[in-house]
C-alpha cells in the first residue's frame, strides 16, 4: 500500500515509518519538522517527506495514498498547556479537517494516534473502551473531540480507526525526555537519581514505540470489518505501573541510582489503568514485544553509547515544552507554532 504518515520525523514516527517500510509498503512523510535538531543517536532512515503544517494540507497533497497513519500534533500535557487553543486548532480542528480532505481524496482508510489519556482521571479500575472519557488537560480533551468527530465521517468508502496508545516510552531518532520511562532513566544515569516529581501513587499504562508501530501495521493489514471505526487500547493489559514502581525498577536498572521525591510533590490526579485484550483478540498480528524493564535497559544502553550527559538532558533537544520556546525565543516560531521563516511546501529526502 502507499501510506502516508504525518508526523514522520516525531518520537513516535520516526520509528514506525521505518516499520512500515519494512513491511512492503510505500511511505511518504508529513512533517512541520519542529523537532529536527533534536536527533538521538543515528537516523539511517531514508523517507520521502512533504515539509508541511499539517493544517496548509490541502486533497491534491492526499491524492494516490491508501492510508493515512495521522500522528502529527502537539504532544503532551505541559505542551499542550501552553496555549489551550493552539493545541485544539491543530489537534482537533487541523486533524479533523485532514481526515475530511482525505476522505475527498479517496483515501480508504485512516489509522489515529489517540491517547489513553482520554480516560484522564479514572482511579484504580481497569479501563476498557467503553469507559468513559474524563479528560483534565487540552491534550487529552483534543482526542476525545478528534475521536468524536471523525467517526461521524465513517462509512463504505472511509474507514478511520482510533488508537488509544498507553505512555511511550523506548529509544528513537527523536528522543523524548519528557515521558515517563524514558525521563526517570534519563535522570538516573545522568544524576543518580530516580527522580520522582508526584508522590508515586498514579497509575500508568505503559507500551514502547516500537510495538506502538506493530499495533499500527497490525490495523493496516487487517480485514477492514475487524477495524472499521473502533477504538484500540495499544498496550499490554500487565503492563500498567504506579509510578513508585517504576522508580523501584529504575534503581534495579541503572547501578547505584536512587529514588528521590521531589519537593511539595503530590498526587497527580491523572491516574489510569487500561485493559489492551481488545486489540490482542481482534488482531492476532498484533503481539507487542517488550516490557517495561527491557525498555529500561534499551535506555540505559543507548544512554551509555551516545553518553548521555546532564546538560544534554537538561537542555532544549529532548523536551518538547523547552525545544518550542526555544524556537520562540530565536524568533522561528511564531504564536500559532508556525515557522517564521519561509518553510514553503517541499517533498525532501531524509537520507
Amino acid at each position: 500500500m502507499r501510506v502516508l504518515i504525518t508526523g514522520h520525523n516525531g518520537y513516535i514516527g520516526s520509528v514506525l515509518a521505518p516499520m512500515v517500510q519494512s513491511a512492503g509498503h510505500e511511505v511518504v512523510g508529513l512533517d512541520s519538522f519542529l523537532f529536527e535538531r533534536g536527533t538521538f543517536g543515528q537516523d539511517s532512515s531514508e523517507i520521502d517527506a512533504m515539509r508541511m503544517d499539517l493544517r496548509d494540507v490541502q486533497v491534491s497533497d492526499l491524492r494516490g495514498f491508501d492510508a493515512v497513519m495521522h500522528l502529527a500534533a502537539l504532544s503532551n500535557d505541559p505542551l499542550g498547556d501552553v496555549n489551550p487553543q493552539i493545541t485544539y486548532d491543530i489537534n482537533h480542528v487541523g486533524s479533523v479537517r485532514l481526515a475530511r480532505i482525505a476522505k475527498e481524496a479517496g483515501v480508504g482508510r485512516l489509522i489515529f494516534a489517540s491517547s489513553c489519556s482520554l480516560y484522564g482521571l479514572a482511579g484504580d479500575e481497569m479501563l476498557t473502551e467503553e469507559a468513559a472519557f474524563n479528560p483534565i488537560t487540552p491534550y487529552g480533551v483534543s482526542k476525545v473531540l478528534f475521536e468524536r468527530d471523525v467517526a461521524k465521517l465513517a462509512d463504505d468508502d472511509f474507514s478511520p480507526t482510533f488508537l488509544r496508545n498507553s505512555t511511550a516510552y523506548g529509544v528513537s531518532p527523536r528522543l523524548r525526555a519528557d515521558v515517563v520511562v524514558n525521563n526517570l532513566v534519563a535522570y538516573a544515569f545522568t544524576t543518580g537519581e530516580v527522580l520522582i516529581q508526584s508522590d508515586g501513587t498514579p497509575w500508568r499504562p505503559l507500551v514502547h514505540i516500537e510495538d506502538i508501530g506493530r499495533a499500527f501495521l497490525a490495523v493496516l493489514h487487517a480485514p477492514r470489518e475487524l477495524v472499521h471505526n473502533e477504538a484500540f487500547n495499544v498496550g499490554r493489559s500487565e503492563e500498567n505501573y504506579r509510578v513508585r514502581d517504576l522508580g523501584e525498577l529504575v534503581e534495579q536498572v541503572v547501578p547505584g541510582s536512587k529514588v528521590r521525591y521531589a519537593e511539595g510533590g503530590g498526587p497527580d490526579p491523572r491516574c489510569y489503568r487500561v485493559d489492551c485484550g481488545k486489540l490482542m483478540r481482534t488482531l492476532p498480528e498484533y503481539r507487542p514485544q517488550w516490557t517495561v524493564r527491557r525498555g529500561m535497559e534499551q535506555l540505559r544502553d543507548a544512554f551509555e553509547a551516545n553518553a548521555l550527559s546532564r546538560e544534554d538532558l537538561l537542555g532544549d533537544r529532548y523536551f518538547r515544552i523547552k525545544r518550542i520556546r526555544a524556537l520562540q525565543t530565536e524568533g522561528l516560531l511564531d504564536a500559532s507554532m508556525r515557522w517564521t521563516a519561509d518553510q514553503s511546501p517541499v517533498l525532501v529526502n531524509e537520507a
